[in-house]
């Protein structure tokens, strides 16, 4: 009898909807175990590590405002004539594309905010996408294993930057048309295919009736649908290879000093996501961008003055704005240098940015595993190559608007060429030298505050007269960011003859390595670390304040 009662006492009711459809979910896609691996997972907690953040939050507001946009949009380039609202444009013969513009601009309901976030956020995006990719670049978070997901974010900057183009060449305005036909020329450029592909791309000659709708399909489904991908594939890569981590009192190459994924990290995510959302709104509502309406429509034998790109497109503008107009006539044909020039160096600019991670690696010869990151000062060389990249950009940029420097600082346009043709070769030069001097210094600042201590700011004088400023040893935490980074030594080419006497043969890829090698870690590279001798005799009073 007691028994019975035992069984029935604890006997259970049905289960919750949730837990049963939970039950349902885990015997066919296996979540339980998934969500015990994945949602106690620790990421580090640094500011730094939001601006990738930034950039997935602004991606996924450009998805959210896109769509809407989709379901009021035409991409036609069929002309009609104007009887909306906006009565400065009443009776003006325009395309769909842009008549629906300005339909959405004023009036379906919501329509020009959403249409000011996304363009915001597009900007927003690619500006934090770059920032991040310079965080990585400058601390090495793209060594192994991670050079594949450096390709992966450097693939969705890139195509990023044509979805932009693309994205803000659709309403076919004076300004976005100005800037196909800039395109256009760039195509028309190119040796022996160019007339081809001009033909293939626009359907005809310019400016056809394919060209707005063939941007509409690339631009709402493949290069999103690509972008998607690749979004996922990072993030996958980030979960697999674990998050790495600045470098500081108990973190290792074996380890993550964090928070979980579940409930801190999320939280803050969520947080942080509709902090984006509500910025980007706010500047999307105050400041006003692309009025296609005080622009005017698109007209092949019209060009808009202060013509300007996105600020993404500016390197690639400035190129071609400070390029001498050189021609030649080969055989008939003319080669126009003042444009196939910028036109192969923006590509291999980007190249080389692409397979930096892989050259460095070469150069060091080092096959391990990384997740701790450097600080930018012990890396002087490639901090040196960031900045004088960072400088050839900007200045780049200067050439991209010459003209709006030229109108608002009362300058002569030429004068502005002339600086950034010279600027660009010079200027990077100039940022490499100067920053690994800085580096350097740094450098030595860090050694001297180990063996030293920090200043103190106390002047103390000493029985014999003199004044000294009294220096703070560092606890154990500072010594140990300040000492715990790696100085290999330069690869070597080893004796110009082996053990018998016979000259050894020294590729040139071997020389090559060994110059690179020497400059990065060379002595007139790296400042060495104190050892442990000079700090205990420093410490134990000798010189020591």
């Amino acid at each position: 009898m007691s028994n019975e009662t035992t069984a029935t006492t604890t006997r259970r009711g049905p289960a919750p909807r949730g837990e049963r459809i939970a039950d349902w979910a885990d015997g066919r896609l296996g979540i339980y175990s998934l969500a015990k691996s994945n949602m106690r997972k620790i990421f580090p907690d640094h500011w730094s590590f939001m601006l990738g953040e930034v950039a997935l939050y602004s991606f996924i507001i450009i998805i959210l405002t896109g769509v809407y946009l989709t379901l009021f949009f035409h991409p036609s380039m069929a002309e009609v004539t104007y009887h909306g609202s906006y009565v400065p444009m009443q009776g003006i013969r325009m395309t769909q594309a842009f008549e629906s513009t300005l339909d959405i601009s004023f009036d379906v309901r919501g329509g020009l905010l959403i249409r000011q976030i996304h363009h915001w956020a597009a900007l927003v995006f690619l500006a934090a996408m770059m920032v991040h990719m310079m965080r990585v670049f400058f601390t090495g978070a793209f060594r192994k294993p991670r050079e594949v997901n450096w390709l992966f974010g450097f693939l969705l900057f890139v195509l990023g930057m044509f979805t932009g183009f693309t994205g803000y060449s659709l309403p076919d305005d004076l300004l976005s048309g100005t800037g196909v036909r800039f395109i256009e020329g760039v195509i028309l450029a190119m040796p022996l295919v160019g007339s081809y592909l001009q033909f293939f791309i626009f359907g005809g000659e310019f400016p056809g009736h394919d060209i707005i709708p063939r941007f509409f399909t690339v631009h709402v489904l493949l290069l999103p649908g690509i972008m998607l991908g690749l979004l996922v594939a990072h993030l996958i890569l980030v979960f697999y290879h674990k998050h790495t981590q600045f470098p500081g009192a108990g973190k290792t190459n074996n380890n993550v000093v964090g928070m979980p994924l579940l409930p801190v990290y999320m939280a803050k995510a969520g947080g942080f996501f509709f902090l984006v959302f509500g910025v980007i709104a706010a500047i999307a509502a105050i400041a006003s961008i692309n009025p296609v309406w005080a622009i005017g429509p698109y007209r092949p034998d019209q060009v808009s003055t202060g013509a300007q790109p996105d600020w993404y497109m500016g390197f690639a503008e400035g190129l071609v704005r400070v390029m001498p107009g050189w021609e030649w006539n080969f055989w008939g044909h003319t080669v126009n240098f003042g444009v196939l020039i910028p036109i192969l160096v923006f590509p291999l600019v980007l190249v080389a940015i692409a397979v930096y991670p892989f050259v460095e690696s070469w150069v060091r010869g080092d096959k391990r595993e990384h997740h701790i990151l450097d600080r930018p000062r012990n890396v002087p060389t490639r901090t040196g190559f960031g900045v004088a990249w960072l400088i050839a950009y900007f200045v780049m940029l200067i050439g991209g608007g010459n003209d709006l420097w030229a109108t608002h600082f009362h300058l002569s346009i030429n004068s502005i060429t002339w600086f950034v043709r010279i600027a660009f070769f010079v200027g990077p030069v100039l940022g490499f030298i100067a920053t690994k001097r800085i580096c350097l210094g740094l450098q030595r600042r860090d050694k001297d505050k180990v063996l030293h201590g920090r200043e103190s700011g106390i002047i103390k004088r000493l029985p014999h007269g003199e004044f000294i400023e009294v220096h703070e040893p560092l606890d154990q935490e500072q010594l140990h960011v300040l000492t715990q980074h790696e100085q290999p030594a330069p690869i070597e080419l080893g004796p110009e003859v082996d053990e018998n006497g016979v000259a050894r043969k020294v590729s040139r890829s071997q020389k090559l390595r060994a110059k690179l090698s020497k400059s990065y870690y060379g002595e007139d590279n790296v400042i060495a670390k104190p050892t442990v001798e000079e700090y205990k005799e420093i410490t134990s009073g000798h010189g020591h304040h």
